[in-house]
């Protein structure tokens, strides 16, 4: 027969020169993979094979008839065999054993010549007890005696140690010892109790000890700081002052120094951590105790930070601490000395390391239910936006109360978002469509001068060149570019802030500080956004759930809006000169307060710096209800009141009609219409002024009569320049009942020829003394019931 011929065909030469020789080389290996597997396989069978026959062998088979004959004949001999032994010689244990081996059929059956354990597959399944079982204990063995080397004899043999045996005591006995010599000592000498007096004197005597001590340490650190920045961490470590007697007190005292202290020593720039090449490289001396001295500072500081807030967190959290020597009590006063000393240390170190943090613990902290650690805070941010030129410090301070205000979704108090109103911006970056003309100078390269200037040119340039930049590091302050910028970051953030409480919380208590706080920026705001925020200033009035107050900063808001870039656009608010005319009567006539201030700022803005924008019509109302509205409040708000007509009536000169009787024009005075356009005003007079003339307050009367004779500059009828020269706002701030204080007036009685005369305090001019001479008869004063309203008030 013919062998076939396999079908694989013998790769020709093209393809042995393609494939690679890695190719190869891994399809060799794999073939001895797989015969070496192969192998391996063939001999574990082979294994198991043998040790089946093996087991076959040992264990002899014997027909079932023949085992039963067998198991019975071996039985009957132990009959036998237990008859014959005396069993009084075995315990009760072996005879059990005896009889359990006995009835197991392996016992039997297994033969005794092969020496291979039956059951050898059943130890793997042993429990985990009987492997602890086979374990060999360990004797307790007697502990080492510690022995005492003696000196060494010197013999004929040789130098011999000796030793010598320690004796061991008890530590039972030892502890009983104690406990009796203890008991001894109480018995003997039991501690005398003190009296008051003497507490009070032991306490005194340690609170002086210890405020000699902070003195001495404070003053060593103040002669020579960089000598002495160890004693910083003595003076910090007394802030765990342990003495019950004084430690709230220590420890206020030591919060305050060492915040003096830093205050102090602490230099005029930032601290940054050194390299590791710095590190290594050799300095002079001079620069090391430098570094030391600053490493060690910035290090103290840090503590002492982290231990201020320690201190807050435990008065916050009520965490009382195990030693128990300072009471929940007296933790508020430590807390209110610690965030003083953050608050001092935010205002004077803004330059200075880990200023971040202490922000981001003040911050939180304006928000506190506790009203002097909330009033400390704001105060600090307020005094830290005065102070800041370049605005580094208010940027960072407003990132955090911006985020802050949105965590707690716009549940804060106002005074969060009044401290704003502090902040030291007036001009930002506008966005240029064109490359910014007065670009910052840049100096020329060296290939530049080389291409542009002669060897004597590029000589000159460069002193001229150096000289500028001594120049700008003698003046040492910082680019008006630089600031700007900080100023438009922080002003986003600002703006970010109030637009998000007037899109989500309207009827949030914090609309008034939002409302201001757009007032006083609106110059700054981009004019894109100028028709809907008139928008929605609009629809929060007309929604009615606003307050009086609210609705007059929205008012306010919307004209200043309108005062700066919003001239450059046509747009007419009447509806907001309607609603201030149309609210002016809602004003108390009762109580002093805040909304007469405001008004008055919202005429000034309205009318005075938009006349070019206000008709006649207008004007002539506005003065109109002014003056009847001047009737019904009080001296202070009447002035504030009047003091605006006298403006208004200089800036619309044609407003003298309104003095006159005679009407112009058709129609009649509507005043119940709240359209300030179509009330007719023209055809009224302001007889108002007739009876404020007979007013009780000397400066109301004053200024009605300068009215009624046209407001004149010079004459008899004109103003002392204490009033003429100051606003509305100023004069009603300096009359306010709040900023008065009353000094009741001293009524002294001389005898006289008709009886008593009383004479009134020199403060009070001499009309005031004509009008109580004349209401007094000899016994009494009978004094007009606005008069006393008056004097009760408010005495000029």
């Amino acid at each position: 027969m013919k062998a076939r011929k396999s079908k694989k065909r013998a790769p020709s030469f093209r393809k042995l020169l393609k494939t690679s020789k890695v190719k190869l080389d891994n399809k060799l290996k794999n073939k001895q993979y797989k015969q070496q597997s192969t192998a391996k396989k063939y001999r574990k069978e082979q294994k198991k094979l043998r040790e089946a026959v093996k087991d076959v062998v040992s264990k002899k088979p014997f027909p079932l008839e023949d085992k039963k004959q067998i198991f019975r004949a071996q039985r009957t001999e132990e009959e036998e065999e237990e008859e014959a032994l005396p069993l009084d010689m075995m315990d009760e244990d072996d005879l059990q054993l005896l009889k359990d081996l006995g009835q197991m059929p392996s016992f039997l059956t297994r033969d005794l010549s092969s020496s291979e354990p039956v059951h050898v597959k059943k130890r793997k399944q042993e429990s985990i007890i009987d492997k602890y079982e086979k374990v060999p204990r360990r004797l307790k063995t007697e502990p080492e005696k510690e022995v005492i080397h003696l000196l060494p004899i010197k013999d004929k043999c040789g130098i011999i140690p000796q030793t010598r045996e320690k004796p061991v005591v008890s530590t039972n006995e030892e502890e009983e010892q104690e406990e009796m010599e203890f008991e001894e000592v109480v018995t003997e000498d039991p501690m005398p109790k003190l009296t008051t007096e003497e507490y009070i004197i032991q306490r005194q005597r340690k609170l002086q000890e210890k405020k000699i001590h902070i003195a001495a340490l404070a003053s060593a650190i103040l002669s020579d700081p960089e000598s002495n920045i160890k004693k910083l961490k003595e003076l910090r470590a007394m802030l765990m002052e342990q003495d019950p007697d004084v430690a709230v007190i220590v420890r206020k005292l030591v919060m305050v120094s060492l915040m003096e202290l830093f205050k102090d020593i602490t230099p005029s720039y930032k601290i940054r951590p050194l390299t590791e090449t710095e590190k290594a490289s050799k300095v002079r001396k001079e620069t090391q105790k430098l570094r030391e001295f600053e490493e060690g500072l910035v290090s103290q500081y840090k503590f002492y930070l982290e231990n201020l807030e320690q201190i807050i967190k435990d008065w916050k959290q009520r965490k009382l601490k195990k030693s128990n020597v300072v009471s929940l009590k007296a933790y508020k006063g430590l807390a209110q000395v610690a965030v003083k000393s953050l608050c001092e240390l935010l205002v004077a170190l803004p330059h200075f390391n880990f200023h971040n943090n202490i922000i981001v613990l003040i911050v939180p902290l304006m928000n506190d239910k506790s009203k002097l650690i909330s009033e400390m805070c704001c105060e600090a941010v307020q005094k830290l936006f005065k102070q800041d030129k370049l605005g580094h410090a208010s940027l960072g301070v407003i990132k955090v109360i911006s985020g802050f205000v949105k965590s707690q979704n716009y549940v804060v108090r106002p005074e969060l978002l009044k401290s704003f109103l502090y902040l030291r911006i007036k001009e930002i970056e506008v966005k240029k469509d064109t490359e910014d003309i007065n670009a910052p100078k840049k100096f020329m390269s060296y290939k530049e001068k080389r291409k542009s200037l002669s060897r004597m040119q590029r000589k000159w340039k460069k002193a001229e060149e150096k000289l500028e930049r001594e120049l700008r590091e003698a003046e040492a302050s910082e680019s008006t570019e630089k600031k700007l910028k900080l100023h438009t970051e922080t002003l986003n953030m600002v703006f970010v802030t109030y637009f998000r409480i007037l899109k989500k919380a309207q009827r949030s208590p914090l609309l008034p500080a939002v409302l201001e706080g757009l007032a006083k920026f609106a110059h700054l705001i981009n004019v894109e956004f100028f028709d809907d925020l008139l928008v929605v200033l609009h629809t929060l009035i007309e929604s009615g759930e606003l307050s009086y107050r609210e609705c007059l900063h929205c008012v306010h808001t919307a004209f200043h809006i309108l005062s700066g870039q919003g001239d450059v656009l046509n747009i007419d608010p009447m509806k907001f000169y309607t609603h201030l005319y149309k609210t002016l009567f809602k004003l108390h006539a009762g109580a002093t307060n805040e909304d007469v201030e405001i008004v008055l700022q919202c005429l000034d803005v309205m009318l005075t710096k938009r006349r070019k924008q206000v008709s006649q019509q207008r004007a002539l109302a506005f003065i109109k209800r002014l003056c009847t509205l001047a009737l019904h409040v009080l001296p202070d708000s009447s002035i504030g009141i009047l003091a605006t007509n006298r403006v208004l009536m200089h800036t619309f000169p044609k407003t003298d009609l309104l003095l006159d009787n005679e009407s112009q024009g058709s129609g009649i005075f509507l005043p119940e219409l709240d359209e300030p356009e179509y009330c007719n005003a023209q055809n009224t007079a302001l007889w108002e002024l007739h009876a404020l003339r007979r007013h009780y307050h000397p400066v109301v009367q004053r200024f009605a009569s300068h009215l009624i004779a046209g407001a004149p500059s010079e004459g008899s009828e004109a103003l002392r320049p204490d009033l003429s020269r100051r606003s509305a706002t100023e004069l009603f701030e300096t009359y306010s009942m709040k900023t008065m204080t009353f000094n009741p007036p001293v009524l002294s009685a001389n005898p006289s020829k008709k009886g008593k005369i009383f004479h009134v305090d020199s403060y009070l001019n001499e009309d005031l003394s004509q009008l109580i001479r004349t209401h007094c008869n000899e016994t009494t004063i009978q004094l007009p019931l606005d008069f006393t309203r008056y004097l009760k008030t408010s005495v000029r």
